[in-house]
């Protein structure tokens, strides 16, 4: 029986959607996240420094390594489980362990990163979060922990996934340094659905604050941004009216064009990113499926209040920019027509001053011509005389009467060969 062949990435980008699954945990428990970036074109990094980093970090306690250009691991380290993940512009990891410890939020989970592993990290800390997941016993002790745990100006509540558990987060770096979020779930809540509900919770972080470097990027690129307007719009009014050299406001244009056109160019990467982690933050919290609790905010709502009009401001910045783009090439392209009319005025100016000292030419050739034929004829008819003298006397016709004779014949014969010359050189 005859097989048919499959697409050599078949298996691959089948298996792509199943390369990163959700953790299982089981309530009580801890989790320490961190997502690390280098700070310049993360996104054509070195993949294999990213391994190298983990690979490190498995050495050391003796855990196995992931298979060559994997882009996820999950593995058991003894006292704890770690989750890696690589991503376009980011790698990220989450460390799992048992229990609530002493202390709530305190720092011993993220200790377990080795601090000169860290510091050998090849990037920076975008951010990293403490989360603490509890079995939900009594829910009238919530609010008293919420409000002991984090910031009341901020806070966000919500029961998510069908009132399965109790999410809270107020997205503020602690004293530690970290972000800090505490899920309460309900003792039936599986322990797929726990680690679903830890991992939404570490992606929404990470995109959010991925999604921000667009608005530093537009803080950082908007003084420049507002020089270029300045100058376009000066230019523009002086268009308006009398200019006294339009080749230099054509240059003046071109080179704004230019810088917008470069600033385009290397930020477009950014404002793309920017617009697909936005997109991914609306994602995670809308498939929390959240309720509100107890009249606290949401997620979605604080999204919408603190994150949304960040958005907005990198969004406007990203079409101001093109709108400028655009409206110096059409005053480019207006100015540079200007300048091909007045051109045409001017060649056209030319050509009727061409015209006239041609016609000034053409009437004293025709003058010169005259003379020429006068004088040779002149001269002619006095050789014709001198010639025909002897003929003359025999006759009694005196010089001057036969020079009277020879002289119509002679100018016409002149004058016709004069003008054949001419019209063979025509």
């Amino acid at each position: 029986m005859s097989t048919l062949d499959d697409h050599p990435l078949r298996y691959q980008l089948s298996n792509e959607l199943h390369a990163r699954p959700f953790p299982s945990l089981d309530a009580p428990c801890r989790a320490a996240f961190v997502a690390i970036k280098r700070p310049q074109d993360a996104a054509a990094r070195d993949r294999e420094a990213d391994r190298a980093h983990l690979i490190a970090l498995l050495d050391r306690f003796g855990a196995d390594h992931p298979s060559p250009g994997a882009t996820h691991f999950f593995g058991d380290l003894g006292k704890f489980k770690l989750k890696w993940e690589n991503h376009t512009e980011f790698v990220t990891y989450t460390i799992f362990v048992s229990g609530l410890g002493d202390r709530p939020f305190a720092t011993d989970v993220f200790e377990m990163f080795p601090e000169d592993w860290l510091s050998e990290a090849p990037g920076l800390r975008v951010t990293s979060a403490l989360i603490r997941v509890e079995e939900l016993t009594d829910e009238d002790a919530i609010p008293d922990k919420i409000d002991d745990w984090f910031v009341p100006e901020s806070v966000a509540v919500s029961s998510v996934l069908d009132d399965t558990a109790i999410i809270s987060g107020d997205f503020r770096i602690d004293t530690a340094g970290h972000m800090r979020f505490a899920v309460f779930v309900r003792p039936e809540t599986g322990s797929r659905r726990v680690g679903r509900i830890v991992q939404r919770l570490c992606e929404i972080e990470t995109y959010k604050s991925m999604s921000m470097l667009g608005l530093a990027r537009v803080r950082q690129i908007g003084p420049q941004m507002s020089g270029l307007d300045q100058r376009m719009t000066a230019l523009t009014q002086e268009m308006t009216g009398e200019i006294s050299s339009p080749e230099t406001t054509l240059r003046a244009l071109l080179a704004i064009s230019s810088e917008l056109e470069n600033l385009l160019a290397r930020n477009s990467f950014r404002f793309g990113a920017t617009g697909a982690y936005e997109a991914l933050v609306n994602q995670r919290v809308q498939v929390m499926r959240e309720e509100r609790f107890r009249g606290r905010q949401t997620f979605r709502e604080f999204m919408t209040r603190r994150f949304d009009p960040a958005m907005r401001t990198v969004n406007s910045a990203e079409r101001n920019l093109h709108q400028m783009a655009d409206r110096a090439t059409r005053a480019a392209n207006l100015l540079r027509t200007r300048v091909d009319v007045e051109r045409s005025a001017q060649n056209q100016k030319l050509l009727e001053s061409m015209d006239r000292r041609a016609d000034l030419q053409l009437r004293l050739q025709k003058t010169v011509e005259g003379f020429s034929v006068v004088a040779i004829s002149y001269y002619a008819v006095n050789l014709a005389a001198y010639l025909a003298g002897p003929l003359a006397e025999p006759f009694g016709v005196s010089k001057t009467l036969m020079t009277g004779f020879l002289t119509p014949p002679v100018v016409l014969l002149v004058f016709l060969l004069v003008r054949r010359i001419r019209q063979s050189v025509e």
